[in-house]
């Protein structure tokens, strides 16, 4: 499962979460192609917000703060079988893991996997800066996320 923002002005114009460059570095983090991640017997996606929010000069509006309360609590028991929630971007860390700084959040990833939880930064471009001064990123936890995303999509089917 993949709990992310709010969809953006591509997403909605398309019907897709992450249909654009944010989607493509995600995919590329998670190691699957777009038919493997856009398939719902694979991925579960849930938005933090589920409106497109807005514009600003710096970017998309934060999500509507009352939907994850309202919605979240409804819409998760019905996700059975998740093995993997993967918690994208600072307002669902902030959400989740009451998170101060997504880089402090992301860094303590190992501490999440217990619960099979994985804190990730939102994989925007906006993000080029983070990635650079954190290369530990992507060096150490994304060829981890990219195990747990393939064991999850194996241990699926092999229930099947």
């Amino acid at each position: 499962m993949i709990i992310a923002q709010a969809p953006g002005m591509l997403a909605r114009q398309s019907g897709k979460p992450f249909d654009d460059r944010s989607g493509d570095r995600l995919r590329m983090w998670l190691g699957v192609d777009r038919e493997q991640f856009y398939d719902e017997t694979k991925f579960a996606m849930v938005a933090m917000g589920f409106c497109y929010p807005g514009k600003t000069a710096m970017g998309d509006l934060p999500p509507c703060e009352e939907c994850a309360p309202i919605w979240h609590p409804q819409i998760l028991p019905h996700l059975r079988r998740i093995s993997l929630t993967l918690l994208v971007g600072s307002y669902a860390l902030n959400y989740y893991l009451d998170s101060e700084s997504v880089t402090d959040t992301v860094k303590k990833w190992r501490s999440c996997l217990p619960e099979n939880i994985l804190p990730l930064p939102h994989p925007s471009w906006h993000n080029n800066a983070w990635l650079t001064k954190n290369p530990w990123f992507e060096k150490d936890l994304v060829p981890t996320l990219r195990k747990l995303v393939q064991t999850a999509l194996t241990c699926r089917y092999s229930e099947m």
